[in-house]
C-alpha cells in the first residue's frame, strides 16, 4: 500500500499542497479531483521524487519508508509516474520505448511476463512496435507511455491527466485500459479532470482544492454529492437524476461501471422545439432577408423595379458595377486628370465600387561572369 502522510509542496513563497494525506492499495484506482492549479500534479511528482519544490512529509509504500529515496530508486521499489505530456522518447521505437521501462534489475527479471501484459492491454501495440513513437496518434502514445511504466513492474501506477488532447473515443478506450490494470494487481493513483469517466472506473476519490485535500469518499458517494456534481459533473437539472441503481440498470441493458442521467418523466425537447421552428427554415427567412435588403439597394441605384434577386445575382451585379466604374475611372484620369475631384463629389467617390488592379512583378535573373560583370539570364 502507498501511504502519503502530511505531504507539502512549496515553490519559492508559493505554497502549491498543504498537509495532503491520502493511501492507495493494490489493485485499487483511487482518483484526485481537483481544479487547475489545486496541486494535484505537485503531489504526483513530489510522491515520484522528482518535483523541483521544496517538499515535506513522508511517503511509504508497503510500511517501508521511501523518502530518501532517489528517483531511480523508487521506480526499482515499485513506483511508476506517467507524467503529463505522455514523456516517451519520441525518436525511439515502440519495442526501445517499453524495453527502457524495464531498465532496473527488478524489471529486467520479469520483462517478458511484462511485455505479454502490455500487449495484452494494448494489441495495437503488437503491429507498432517497430514505429518511431513521435509519428504515432496522441492515444497511441499514451499507450506506450502507460505501457513503458507497467514494463518496470509497478506496485503502485500513477498517471497524470492520461486523457488530455484524447478524443472521447480515445478517452473511453483509455479508462476501459485503466480498469485492466487494476486486474493485474496494480494500485493506481489517477490524477484527471474528466470526472465521469475516472469516477466510473475509480473505487475512492479525493477532492484537492486550493492545496489542500477537502473531502474523500468512495467514488459512488462522490457521484451522487451535490457539491461534487457541480464543480466537476455539471448541474443537473431539476428534471434529472443519476441512476446507480445496478439492478436496473441490468434491466436495460446498461453496465455496472456507466453512470446514467435519466429524465422523471418530462420528454426532452429539441432544437427545433425550443425555438418554435426548424433551424432551417429560420436559415431560409433570414437569407430571404437578407437578399431582398440588398436586391433593393442594387435596384435603387440602377433605377429599374424590385426583381427578388439571388445572393449569386447579386453578387455578380456588384462585380460587374465595380468592373464598369474602374474602366470609367481610368478613362476620366487619362482624359481629363484635372477636372475628376470637380466631376465628383467626395461622397459619390466613396460611393463608387472600385476594384484595385495590380501589374504583376516583373522578374529579371542576372548571373555574374568571370570577369565581375552580370549579364541577363
Amino acid at each position: 500500500m502507498l501511504d502519503i502522510k502530511h505531504m507539502s509542496v512549496s515553490y519559492g513563497k508559493h505554497l502549491a499542497l498543504s498537509d495532503a494525506s491520502l493511501h492507495v492499495k493494490q489493485g485499487e484506482i483511487v482518483v484526485i479531483l481537483g481544479a487547475n492549479g489545486a496541486g494535484k500534479s505537485s503531489l504526483l511528482r513530489a510522491t515520484a521524487g522528482i518535483c523541483d519544490g521544496t517538499v515535506s512529509g513522508s511517503v511509504s509504500l508497503n510500511g517501508r519508508s521511501l523518502d530518501l529515496s532517489s528517483p531511480d530508486k523508487l521506480v526499482d521499489d515499485g513506483l511508476a509516474l506517467v507524467p503529463e505530456g505522455r514523456g516517451i522518447f519520441g525518436d525511439l521505437t515502440v519495442a526501445e520505448n517499453l524495453s527502457l521501462g524495464a531498465y532496473s534489475a527488478r524489471a529486467r527479471a520479469d520483462e517478458v511476463k511484462n511485455l505479454d501484459r502490455v500487449f495484452q492491454l494494448f494489441p495495437k501495440l503488437i503491429e507498432r512496435k517497430n514505429q518511431v513513437a513521435r509519428t504515432m496518434s496522441g492515444g497511441e502514445q499514451q499507450m506506450v507511455a502507460i505501457g513503458r511504466a507497467i514494463m518496470s513492474s509497478p506496485k503502485i501506477l500513477m498517471l497524470d491527466e492520461p486523457s488530455l488532447g484524447l478524443s472521447p473515443l480515445l478517452c473511453s478506450e483509455l479508462f476501459s485500459n485503466l480498469s485492466s490494470v487494476k486486474e493485474l494487481g496494480i494500485g493506481v493513483l489517477l490524477v484527471e479532470q474528466n470526472a465521469k469517466q475516472s469516477l466510473a472506473i475509480a473505487d475512492r476519490g479525493y477532492l484537492l482544492e486550493n492545496a489542500k485535500i477537502t473531502h474523500t469518499n468512495d467514488a459512488m458517494s462522490l457521484m451522487k454529492d451535490t457539491k461534487v456534481q457541480k464543480a466537476y459533473l455539471g448541474a443537473l437539472k431539476e428534471d434529472q437524476t443519476v441512476s446507480h441503481d445496478v439492478n436496473d440498470q441490468e434491466n436495460k441493458g446498461i453496465p455496472q461501471n456507466k453512470i446514467v442521467i435519466t429524465s422523471n418523466g418530462t420528454p426532452r425537447r429539441n432544437a427545433d422545439e425550443h425555438i418554435g421552428s426548424s433551424v432551417d427554415e429560420l436559415v431560409r427567412i433570414a437569407s430571404d432577408i437578407s437578399a431582398q435588403a440588398v436586391g433593393l439597394q442594387v435596384n435603387q441605384k440602377v433605377k429599374k423595379p424590385f426583381v427578388s434577386a439571388s445572393r449569386i445575382e447579386i453578387l455578380n451585379h456588384d462585380f460587374e458595377t465595380a468592373a464598369a466604374n474602374a474602366r470609367n475611372l481610368v478613362k476620366d484620369r487619362i482624359s481629363k486628370p484635372t477636372q475628376i475631384s470637380n466631376q465628383k463629389t467626395e461622397a459619390e467617390i466613396s460611393e463608387t465600387k472600385v476594384i484595385e488592379i495590380y501589374k504583376r512583378p516583373k522578374i529579371e535573373i542576372f548571373k555574374r561572369t568571370s570577369g565581375g560583370n552580370f549579364e541577363r539570364q
